[in-house]
Formats: C-alpha cells, structure tokens, sequence
C-alpha cells in the first residue's frame, strides 16, 4: 500500500530568504525545484524499503525534473500493460486536477471577505 504525503510550500513561507522568489521571477519550475531539494533534504534517512519521489508543481503547473521523469515512465508502464497510449498524459491532467482543487479550497481564505449589507 503506498503512502503519500501533500505539502503545500507557499512564497509567503520563504519570504526571508528571497531564494524561491528570486529563481521563480528568471526560470518556470525553481520554485517547484527548490520544493523538492527541500523535501530530499528532509527525508534523507527514509528507510531503504521505501521509495521517496518529490512531485512539486507549481501553481501553473510546471513540475519539477525529477516528477516529470517519474510520471512519464510510470506512464510507458502503464501504457505496456493498459495499451493506453496517453497515461503519462492523464498521470500529468490528475496531478493537475489536484493543483486545481487545493487552489480552489486555499484561495477562498486569502480573499477578503466580501460585505454584503450594501
């Protein structure tokens, strides 16, 4: 059974170092790249049994390098066995779909709130 793990890494959170900002601002996908080095870092000492594969994405869907990898040749697998041509293609469109919705539960909060006694 594989376990996974969400984490939402937000500009607001490295503000202070500027790094994400910075790289963000010259090339699409640092800030995803930085996202994943980071979770690299943090669990390092896993367990050998297990597999750890950062996906990070950016709000416009930019993956990082090693997601983009990933996918793509869980997706020819997929492919072999299902004869379904565009599985890298619908593993791209879900992890997508899940941007969308933690975009459209996260957003709402940072708005604010409309007055309605007019």
């Amino acid at each position: 059974m594989a376990e996974w793990q969400v984490n939402v890494l937000g500009c607001h959170c490295d503000l202070s170092s500027g790094r994400i900002l910075r790289g963000a601002a010259i090339e699409a996908g640092a800030a995803a790249e930085v996202a994943a080095s980071r979770k690299e870092a943090k669990y390092a000492d896993i367990d050998r049994r297990y597999v750890f594969e950062p996906i990070a994405v950016e709000t416009l869907h930019v993956f990082n390098s090693s997601a983009r990898l990933l996918l793509n040749e869980l997706g020819k697998r997929i492919s072999a066995i299902s004869d379904e041509a565009r599985e890298a293609s619908f593993l791209f469109q879900w992890a997508s779909v899940l941007v969308q919705r933690f975009n459209a539960v996260l957003l709402p909060d940072t708005l604010p709130a409309a007055d309605c006694t007019d």
